[in-house]
């Protein structure tokens, strides 16, 4: 009698367990940015954002090259003396620096927006849509989440990350077509 009490507390059990297991929800995260940046050559509005990207670095970079050249010119006139020129080359730079500052933060601003709207293409959103879903399924993910910025993951395991498979199955689909 003892043994058979056991034996069905034991069963009990184990089943118990599995059926807890069956019911752990299994989440991954993906990296949309990157996602997005690994077909980039293939839609016309990534290829204009990654172009408008460059634009937008090779200004920064020509700016701070001026900058970098009224700060020489600066040091400059600071050691031989000339007070006049260190005055005008100071207004110079306060200037020219507050600009490069505000060409940063709208040029930065306006490529978020490109970005979003980028994101949100239709073909490609609808692909990545049915990508993700059927990743998530066949691989038994209750959700998948954005591991962007502000989207509420503080921490998760690289092995939840299904970035590369997303990629992978994207691109198996396009050389289907």
């Amino acid at each position: 009698m003892k043994r058979y009490l056991v034996l069905t507390l034991l069963l009990g059990g184990i089943l118990t367990i599995l059926g807890a297991q069956q019911s752990i929800t299994r989440f991954a995260v993906v990296d949309i940015n990157r996602v997005t940046a690994a077909f980039a050559d293939q839609f016309a509005s990534a290829r204009s954002f990654n172009e408008k990207s460059a634009k937008v670095q090779a200004e920064i970079d020509r700016r701070n090259t001026e900058l970098q050249e009224l700060n020489v010119k600066l040091t400059e006139a600071q050691e031989s003396g000339k007070e006049d020129q260190v005055k005008s080359l100071e207004t110079q730079i306060k200037t020219k620096t507050l600009a490069v500052q505000n060409y940063i933060q709208t040029s930065f601003a306006d490529l978020e927006k490109e970005r979003a709207r980028l994101v949100s293409n239709d073909d490609f959103l609808t692909r990545l849509n049915s990508v993700l879903k059927a990743v998530g399924e066949s691989e038994g993910y209750s959700m998948i989440l954005s591991k962007q910025d502000g989207s509420g993951i503080l921490w998760y395991s690289p092995s939840v990350d299904i970035t590369n498979r997303v990629i992978e199955r994207i691109r198996s689909a396009n050389t289907r077509r």
